[in-house]
């Protein structure tokens, strides 16, 4: 839906809209500067409803196929990624020689990522200068679209404007080494992020729930073949309780994205063996699929010269 379109037509029907509301005072432009102006992502309700009787006949809503879709957010302020599935955890311990801490089922935790190397559907990915060992990692993100700190676990899921896909690409022999020095993920994770196509708000996903998520499908495949599946209902921790710990002494701002973590058998480096064998090249395509969240392509390409 042409957002813009429905906020002129309201306007041209009731006047006062223009000084009354605030979501009709300024043109519609990107979820960012929705955000910026203070609003939440729930606001944009008043000028979907209208139409949605009358959503094939009405020149305000454009048929997908002629669209292109970037990232949901161009310019998020800030991603924390959480490492919230413990099959995921156990397999990344196991292939060290060791056990998950026994802090990790007490502590969600979790690392700040890149928010300058944002993709979105159908944009190019290619494996960082020093790597050979590209891979992606099936996630789900939170977005929030209020600004909250010290929040409880049970309050917490008030601040997420909606839920999205993430892929968390990760250059695997970087990461290899980072992590010998045990300082978190650094250029390993450095270069590139998805998310999208869409942005699905939290009342679409309600009857869903289950445990610590949602009782909804997460998939990988790389060129049309299915290498990863999983649930989202296996995450150890409810993004209520890895909002908690992220606002614990510290400010959320509208912007915001928190990823969970990857799910138990959603990257190459847990299955490739028994799937396509090796990590990414160019010429392969990555579509994760949550789910009610829709499917996230992306290109795997030579790095640019």
């Amino acid at each position: 839906m042409d957002l813009e379109l429905a906020r002129r037509r309201a306007i041209a029907g009731d006047p006062r809209l223009a000084h009354n509301s605030i979501l009709h005072r300024q043109p519609v432009g990107t979820l960012d500067d929705h955000l910026v102006r203070g609003l939440r992502v729930e606001s944009l309700r008043e000028l979907v409803e209208p139409f949605s009787p009358r959503a094939q006949d009405d020149d305000a809503v454009l048929d997908a196929a002629d669209l292109a879709f970037g990232p949901p957010l161009l310019r998020p302020s800030s991603v924390r990624d959480f490492y919230a599935f413990e099959g995921h955890v156990r397999t990344m311990w196991e292939r060290r020689g060791g056990e998950i801490p026994e802090t990790w089922y007490r502590l969600p935790v979790f690392y700040f990522s890149n928010v300058s190397e944002i993709r979105g559907l159908d944009d190019p990915v290619w494996c960082p200068a020093a790597s050979s060992e590209l891979d992606y990692e099936l996630e789900v993100a939170a977005l929030i679209d209020t600004p909250a700190v010290d929040l409880r676990s049970d309050r917490a899921d008030d601040v997420i404007g909606g839920f999205t896909i993430f892929n968390d690409w990760s250059a695997r022999d970087l990461q290899r080494e980072e992590t010998v020095v045990r300082l978190g993920p650094a250029k390993g994770k450095d270069f590139a992020s998805s998310f999208g196509p869409y942005l699905v708000t939290p009342d679409e996903l309600a009857d869903a729930r289950l445990a610590n998520g949602f009782d909804l499908a997460m998939t990988a495949r790389v060129n049309g073949a299915e290498t990863s599946r999983g649930r989202w209902s296996e995450v150890q921790f409810s993004f209520g309780e890895m909002l908690a710990r992220a606002s614990a002494d510290a400010r959320l701002r509208p912007g915001d994205l928190i990823g969970s973590g990857t799910v138990g058998g959603g990257s190459l480096l847990e299955i490739r063996e028994s799937t396509i064998g090796r990590y990414l090249e160019p010429g392969d395509e990555v579509v994760l699929a949550i789910e009610r969240l829709g499917r996230l392509r992306n290109p795997i390409v030579a790095r640019p010269v």
